[in-house]
């Protein structure tokens, strides 16, 4: 899409936590008109709706969107995120072992931003299917990285535990 509609759906979520619990409906209101200038194909429309009932906490009709946006072929950095979220969703809505299934390649895609979120995603999905010990050593192992000192003995603590797990 152009710079003016992505700088206005930017400026919308930027502006997500003046709406409250209360305007829910008006904030996803919001992000259907913006989505609603889109073409009728655009895989972006699917995915900003299902962020904006994920966001406000309906999980439940985010999925067959999330869904939409990657049958439509949605690419790049959204691609990547739409996983992380429809992955979420699906744990939220019931449907861990699925989001498994879409995270775990996500481990071996090229590096970027989004490497921690799908680590944490991953590792919560685990937790609840009941192997915590692989999950604390995703996280352990995505915190390392970021730690001051200790990087090293955190990541081979990581290993041990994703092995273990």
């Amino acid at each position: 899409m152009n710079e003016d509609w992505e700088h206005r759906i930017a400026t919308a979520w930027a502006e997500f936590d003046a709406y409250g619990e209360a305007r829910a409906e008006e904030f996803r209101a919001r992000i259907a008109e913006l989505t609603d200038e889109l073409p009728p194909d655009s895989p972006l429309a699917p995915f900003e709706r299902a962020c904006a009932y994920d966001s406000t906490g309906h999980s439940d009709k985010a999925v067959p969107l999330y869904r939409e946006a990657l049958e439509r072929g949605i690419s790049g950095y959204r691609r990547r995120r739409t996983v992380i979220q429809l992955a979420s969703s699906l744990r939220n809505t019931g449907h861990v072992d699925e989001g498994i299934a879409l995270l775990t390649p996500e481990l071996d895609a090229p590096s970027d931003e989004l490497d921690d979120a799908v680590r944490a995603t991953l590792a919560l999905c685990l937790a609840d299917v009941g192997r915590a010990r692989e999950g604390v050593g995703l996280a352990v192992g995505a915190l390392a990285r970021h730690l001051p000192r200790y990087q090293r003995s955190m990541a081979a603590y990581a290993r041990r535990l994703r092995a273990d797990g």
